[in-house]
């Protein structure tokens, strides 16, 4: 499968891989490219049925998301990076690291959680867009992606509602049953890549005390948990996301 991306940076500088929440695609990055650019080379990617990817029928597993990942990377002969994903992207970060460790050279974890249940609430949303598209889970996606002053600011409502209504239905869906299907909390204490674990105080979809269970489990893992914030913390306070990532990243180079 081809997984459509974008390289942003110094051609010769580590690499940082950029992974995108359900529902968005690359362009959630936006506000972190041009400050990551300037220090490293800069990967952002879509998931499976997300932008610009095509997707495969699902369901999907973890296992599946990351598979994509390791092929990009293989393909672009990057042997080893960083690695910072929002929501499932972090999810999928997770995997990587306790899976394929010696791709990951560090690991930022933004608004994810180890374990995401019930998994009925995740195979009930699949069927839903399966059956109506994505437009259907919009109005329900914005509020618990911001906090309310920003997820009815008109030019947000167009970005990011538009992505969302982008999506394939069917990519949507598998990455929802990923989801309903992912329990990572065992393996967790695997994790040897240094660690930064990021909440928003306001997230509705996966509160602080996720990020403190993953944060908890990670031997030597660094948790910050971000005011005015709510799921999208990195398109909602990239000033402050920007320079835990550069800190993170620079001190793992």
């Amino acid at each position: 499968m081809t997984v459509h991306h974008e390289l942003t940076g110094p051609e010769d500088a580590d690499v940082v891989v950029l992974s995108n929440s359900i529902g968005t695609d690359l362009a959630l990055w936006d506000e972190q490219v041009p400050a990551l650019a300037r220090r490293f080379r800069v990967l952002r990617y879509d998931q499976r049925g997300h932008g610009g990817t095509p997707a495969k029928p699902g369901p999907y597993d973890l296992r599946d998301l990351a598979g994509d990942v390791l092929e990009l990377l293989d393909h672009l002969e990057i042997g080893r990076a960083h690695f910072a994903g929002v929501s499932i992207g972090g999810m999928t970060g997770m995997w990587l690291a306790e899976h394929a460790p010696d791709r990951i050279a560090a690991l930022a974890l933004i608004c994810t959680s180890a374990e995401l249940g019930p998994p009925r609430n995740w195979r009930d949303r699949a069927a839903l867009v399966r059956e109506h598209g994505t437009t259907a889970v919009v109005e329900a996606s914005l509020p618990r992606w911001f906090t309310p002053a920003l997820a009815e600011r008109p030019d947000v409502v167009a970005k990011f509602g538009g992505m969302l209504r982008g999506c394939d239905d069917e990519g949507y869906a598998g990455c929802c049953e990923a989801i309903a299907s992912m329990d990572l909390l065992e393996e967790l204490p695997r994790i040897t890549a240094p660690t930064l674990v990021i909440a928003g105080r306001d997230d509705p979809a996966t509160p602080p005390p996720h990020a403190e269970r993953i944060a908890s489990a990670v031997p030597g893992a660094r948790l910050e948990v971000l005011g005015d914030a709510a799921h999208l913390a990195n398109a909602e306070q990239p000033e402050l996301v920007n320079d835990l990532l550069l800190d993170h990243f620079t001190r793992s180079s």
